[in-house]
């Protein structure tokens, strides 16, 4: 490929990593032809139509948009040939869990965007290696609404923490005193989820309708920042992650932290 693409990288099995690349590439509108590098099962539904490759290996880009990890997933990436921009999409990371994977020679950034409040030595360490470092708040492309009667339950996985959720939500209603129904946006409907849930398979996941009276979701950086406008009826169940600290999100969210 020619030095006019623009290859964004965003290795990791979920949808977290696309659906990001996704809300930036719309909010930014770089010039020039975009490449996904993922090898996510779900890169080809949420490319929307761009083409996807699961490896920088022959590309030659004039420009590399690294998502979330400074250095890839697992300390992959190192500094790219002389004269290619480098982007990188900033969001909270457990820094001291990942920091030891950087490499010798990891790579410089022409320019930083933080989409959220970081740990302290990871934004002191993006300064470092950033020649700008600038806040940004990603737009979604636009999505038709989901409009179901009752409570949203919305999740990509994996199906333990979906069911989880499923039953956390009937928990919470069963508290209240309430009977809504429930409606299961996931990519597949996993085994043991009872059958009075509903289930639907929906990308992109638009803005709650007038009929949503509850969301219910994990912690991920995705469903906080795009569910911020309905905080009043959204409900947040962080899970552990190796790299990704859902609890602190959840906190801000709540406004506890």
């Amino acid at each position: 490929m020619t030095r006019d693409v623009i290859a964004c990288y965003a290795r990791g099995g979920g949808l977290g990593h696309l659906t990001r690349l996704r809300a930036a590439l719309h909010t930014l509108r770089p010039d020039g032809e975009v490449v996904i590098v993922s090898d996510s099962p779900f890169a080809a539904r949420a490319a929307g139509g761009l083409p996807v490759v699961p490896s920088l290996d022959g590309l030659r880009p004039r420009e590399i948009v690294v998502d979330a990890f400074p250095a890839g997933l697992k300390g992959e990436l190192t500094r790219p040939p002389a004269g290619t921009r480098v982007t990188h999409l900033a969001r909270s990371l457990r820094w001291d869990a990942y920091r030891p994977l950087l490499p010798a020679d990891p790579p410089r950034f022409d320019r930083t965007f933080l989409l959220e409040p970081l740990q302290a030595g990871h934004e002191s360490y993006l300064r470092a290696m950033s020649d700008e470092v600038v806040p940004l708040t990603l737009i979604d492309p636009p999505a038709e609404p989901l409009d179901v009667p009752g409570w949203l339950i919305v999740h990509s996985g994996p199906d333990e923490e979906t069911r989880q959720l499923v039953s956390y939500a009937r928990d919470m209603a069963a508290m209240e005193g309430v009977d809504p129904p429930l409606t299961l946006i996931a990519p597949r409907r996993p085994s043991g989820v009872p059958d009075e849930v509903a289930h639907r398979d929906v990308y992109p996941v638009g803005p709650p309708g007038p009929r949503v009276e509850r969301i219910v979701t994990a912690g991920g950086f995705n469903a906080v920042r795009q569910y911020a406008p309905w905080r009043r009826i959204h409900r947040v169940l962080p899970f552990p992650r190796t790299l990704d600290d859902q609890f602190a999100r959840a906190a801000r969210a709540k406004g506890t932290a």
